[in-house]
């Protein structure tokens, strides 16, 4: 097979998956009222069928990636994509509500090995230099799939029930599984991605399997880090459940033990990958400024974007009364500007540089929110769009541009690191955004209700509703803002010679740190 085909290949694979999983995401919102009827279930249970799955799949998503570093990003994106396929059968067949919530989380466990594999593929097939369309073509796809979604899951929803949601991706997985499993993937790619951060050639190819001679766990660099694992898993389970709890319950007992054992579990994680010989997330990578800077990107414009999304989606059918067909044609413009925004986003990046491309972005994220805010009940169509169509430009440029730069930081090696980490900012700042959102709503609420602090406040008057949102968009405009800072540490240019990194001085401990200068591969 010639490396054009395989490269085809690899995207369209890239792409499927991705969106399946973002897919399946938007048809699940849609389907959850029929599904809570059809088999009687309760609203907290019905909750779970979402909550199951991302704490799955927020918690693997890193082990998932070094997995595929380990032993083959396409053999762990295969058994995840079927595992995917298979989980979303049982669900169709599934005679109640606890084998849902136990294959939805079974699904987010597959969803865990498919997500970073989809980046991790396709830093071991293109060059550095070649990276920036296949990312943007991903994330096109994503934002179309996020279109369709909820027109699609209605259709099939309204005609052939709730079953039909999770039976719609079951052919298209099991065939890209297939394809996965029977195509054979030439040794390519970029030769400098062979080369770690460390500068000590990679144990195994760019294509991912690991040749024979170091198929077996003697040395201690073949060993996974299954400590860092557990810790790293624990901490995200931790701030997950709680981040999910909070809206609901506030701080209690329970939620505030959580956040205590989220950051005692993260200390321990990190105090863990500082003594490893062979780290799940090498320091040096985490530590440097534009890895840190471009995860902070995505966390804190995905908890803008998505807080807001949760804001403006009541509004629309709370306060200006619109059907959810309604409401979904006025968000329309936020997804057709993901889809156009993105292969835009490459080329921009690739003339401006990363640094002034996701500023610029994250300023007009930043922008569409503020003009959310001044909606009320006398807002034109207009002026809705207007807010949609820059808070799709700026975070569909803005996923772009901070993927390419976590991607590009990242050696063949650590590919599939490097994309459970751009995953788990993609799960937690959604989380954290509706979370965040929904407290300042409650909080803000009574001012305008004249109550007592309570949820309910939100849906006596529109007036209370909109004057909640005049404060709460603000704030979620400032996490935007707060992204845009931190994107001013991204690389100016991103390196695009394929020259590899210069070897660095290994730590005693087992880190393995380099230069900020190389690490941001700036001018």
């Amino acid at each position: 097979m010639t490396t054009r085909r395989h490269r085809r290949l690899i995207l369209t694979g890239s792409i499927t998956g991705a969106v399946l999983v973002a897919l399946d995401g938007t048809v699940l919102t849609i389907a959850q009222p029929t599904l809570q009827r059809d088999l009687q279930a309760s609203f907290v249970q019905v909750q779970w069928t979402s909550t199951g799955y991302l704490i799955a799949v927020a918690s693997l998503l890193v082990f998932a990636g070094r997995l595929g570093d380990r032993y083959g990003h396409q053999r762990l994106f295969a058994l995840g994509i079927l595992g995917f396929a298979a989980t979303s059968a049982g669900i169709g067949l599934a005679p109640g509500i606890s084998w849902v919530i136990g294959l939805r989380v079974a699904q987010g466990i597959c969803g865990a090995l498919l997500q970073p594999a989809t980046l991790g593929m396709l830093r071991a097939t293109y060059p550095e230099d070649q990276l920036g369309m296949p990312i943007a073509l991903r994330t096109s796809a994503i934002g179309l799939s996020a279109a369709a979604g909820p027109v699609l899951g209605g259709v099939l929803v309204a005609h052939l029930g709730w079953r039909a949601v999770f039976f719609l991706t079951v052919l298209p997985a099991l065939v890209t599984g297939v394809l996965a499993l029977v195509v054979r993937v030439p040794d390519g790619g970029d030769p400098a991605a062979r080369v770690p951060a460390g500068g000590v050639p990679a144990s195994r190819p760019a294509s991912g399997r690991v040749p024979a001679a170091a198929a077996p766990d003697a040395s201690l660099a073949a060993r996974l880090d299954l400590l860092g694992a557990c810790l790293l898993a624990v901490a995200l389970l931790c701030l997950v459940h709680t981040l999910v709890a909070l809206p609901e319950s506030g701080w209690t007992a329970v939620t505030g033990a959580g956040a205590v054992m989220a950051v005692a579990a993260f200390g321990a994680f990190l105090r863990q990958e500082r003594r490893a010989a062979s780290p799940l997330v090498p320091l040096g990578f985490l530590g440097s400024p534009p890895v840190a800077s471009a995860l902070a990107v995505l966390l804190s414009a995905s908890a803008a974007l998505f807080g807001a999304l949760f804001v403006g989606t009541y509004f629309l059918q709370d306060v200006l009364a619109l059907d959810p067909l309604q409401s979904a044609l006025r968000v329309l413009p936020l997804a057709v500007m993901m889809v156009l925004s993105a292969p835009a986003a490459a080329v921009l990046q690739r003339r401006h540089g990363a640094r002034r491309t996701t500023v610029t972005a994250m300023t007009l994220l930043t922008l569409g929110i503020l003009l959310l805010s001044l909606l009320d009940r006398t807002s034109a169509t207009p002026a809705i769009g207007a807010a949609f169509l820059l808070l799709g430009a700026g975070f569909g440029t803005v996923m772009v541009t901070a993927t390419a730069v976590i991607v590009h930081q990242a050696s063949a090696d650590h590919a599939g690191v490097a994309g459970g980490l751009q995953q788990t900012a993609m799960n937690i700042g959604p989380t954290l955004g509706v979370a965040l959102a929904t407290m300042l709503m409650t909080l803000t609420a009574p001012t305008a209700a004249g109550r007592g602090p309570s949820s309910d406040a939100l849906h006596r008057t529109a007036e209370a509703f909109t004057s909640a949102m005049g404060s709460t968009l603000p704030a979620l405009a400032c996490v935007a803002a707060l992204g845009a800072l931190a994107a001013r540490a991204l690389p100016h240019r991103t390196r695009t010679t394929g020259a590899p990194r210069p070897p660095t001085t290994p730590a005693g401990d087992g880190q393995q740190p380099s230069t900020a200068k190389t690490a941001a591969g700036s001018e």
